[in-house]
């Protein structure tokens, strides 16, 4: 079934993540118990991270470490804060230039979440630090068949249309002052076309493989797509768009579009009906 509304964001899975509209990139580093020094292997992944990116387009970078849930919160601020130091000396050597890196922050330890099953893995991915490369935005790339980049009347079932100012916050379901102002703009124009029915669909994608979804840094739950789509259907029906044309699902990181970083982590809206007037 083909889709109706793009609403972008991205990051990609795995060591690599990646956003439109500020595309970004993030690398993890993961460490051993108790460490922060950088072992052969680990140097040589990041350096080969430094040397695939275009350091050309880049704008800011942040590095934030991370501590698994053991320990105290005092000593696991300041290994942190010193994994994170770690990874900055090391990108400053390799000629990524210091004015750049505007934020080195020790974030303390990440506490496990219930529906883990596998606690050792979870930890050994908590034990980490998130190098976070914000890049010069790129222009958008061009329409495919069944993709648009405004609503009209005479769309078909699973017609999508690309838009890309409807943004979140990373990790929250919030919407931004801009997105409202787009939604807005998309109220009116399914006020003039009533013929249109659909499903908003919230997607993710910086969740490693075994967890499907991520957590909604305000409710603290994994429901972080379902909760995005759920926040656009409540601003259609503040608009007074009719409750009976829309629903709303969370689909995780399960649907990636493989077009780079500017799809995945977005909420799109799917045309599952039209109607005549």
């Amino acid at each position: 079934m083909k889709k109706l509304l793009h609403i972008v964001f991205f990051l990609l899975t795995a060591n690599i993540v990646t956003l439109y509209a500020q595309e970004e990139t993030v690398y993890s580093i993961y460490f051993e118990y108790d460490k922060y020094n950088l072992d052969e292997k680990q140097g040589s992944n990041l350096l080969t991270f430094v040397q695939a990116i275009d350091t050309t387009r880049i704008e800011a970078i942040q590095i934030f470490g991370y501590c698994d849930d053991r320990g105290k919160d005092e000593y696991n601020f300041k290994l942190s804060n010193n994994r994170a130091n770690t990874i900055k000396s090391f990108l400053v050597d390799k000629g990524i230039k210091n004015k750049i890196i505007v934020t080195i922050e020790g974030k303390g330890r990440i506490l496990l979440e219930e529906d883990i099953d596998n606690i050792s893995e979870a930890r050994s991915k908590n034990r980490r630090v998130d190098v976070v490369v914000n890049f010069r935005p790129v222009p958008p790339p061009p329409m495919e068949p069944g993709m648009y980049n405004q609503l009209k009347k005479d769309h078909v079932v699973g017609d999508r249309i690309y838009l890309e100012n409807i943004l979140f916050e990373r990790g929250s379901s919030k919407l931004t002052y801009k997105s409202r102002m787009e939604l807005d703009k998309i109220a009116r124009l399914l006020h003039r076309y009533k013929n249109l029915e659909f499903e908003i669909q919230g997607h993710v994608c910086c969740t490693p493989s075994f967890q499907k979804e991520a957590i909604d840094k305000d409710t603290k739950k994994r429901e972080l797509s379902k909760n995005r789509a759920y926040t656009v259907y409540k601003y259609l029906v503040l608009k007074k768009i009719n409750a009976k044309r829309m629903t709303y699902k969370g689909y995780g990181n399960t649907q990636p579009l493989g077009k780079g970083s500017d799809y995945d982590r977005r909420v799109e809206l799917v045309i599952t009906k039209t109607k005549a007037d």
